[in-house]
């Protein structure tokens, strides 16, 4: 079934439509949040939640890219988990890591408060990541996004776990450069 014709069952208020995004995209929405939990049965929670949060939000909003839709909102979902299970404690998943990983190159603070700061930072991040070449682009979207392990990287594309590592470093230098560049640093 075509997007569009998911998003139609949703503004119908069709329950069919929930079915349907299941088999279109629960592989997809499951690789996501086992990446951020690395828990099956937590993931399926948050898959879960995602469908729901596409349930209520779908209408009034109407995603054109129905995939990027529910990866965020899993992503999310999966990330709120996260926070739940680990609120006393650091651990599981590669959240962490992931986050350890990006803080030397995206600042936080008191300087990214401001709701405009927030917005150009994430305007220059995007651009940043388009402007990657195909073969890094993907590897760090499978860290920074399905917050996927090294290992799982390594194996989706073929490479060794010191190439993915490598290509993570090289991406990331280049991200605090560009940022250095923009004043984020």
């Amino acid at each position: 079934m075509q997007d569009e014709q998911i998003v139609e069952l949703y503004w119908s208020r069709d329950e069919s439509a929930v079915e349907e995004t299941a088999r279109k995209y629960g592989a997809y929405c499951h690789a996501i949040a086992y990446g951020v939990l690395q828990n099956r049965e937590d993931a399926e929670e948050a898959v879960n939640d995602a469908y729901l949060g596409a349930w209520n939000s779908i209408p009034p909003h109407r995603p054109t890219v129905l995939s990027a839709f529910l990866g965020k909102l899993t992503r999310r979902a999966a990330v709120d988990k996260w926070r739940e299970r680990n609120a006393a404690k650091r651990g599981g998943g590669e959240l962490p890591c992931a986050l350890d990983e990006l803080a030397e190159c995206v600042p936080g603070g008191d300087s990214a408060e401001s709701a405009w700061e927030q917005e150009e930072l994430k305007r220059l991040i995007n651009g940043f990541v388009r402007s990657l070449p195909q073969a890094e682009r993907q590897v760090f979207l499978c860290r920074y996004w399905e917050l996927l392990s090294v290992s799982d990287i390594g194996e989706r594309f073929g490479y060794s776990q010191s190439k993915v590592k490598s290509m993570l470093y090289r991406s990331r230098e280049k991200l605090k450069k560009q940022l250095t560049k923009e004043g984020f640093l």
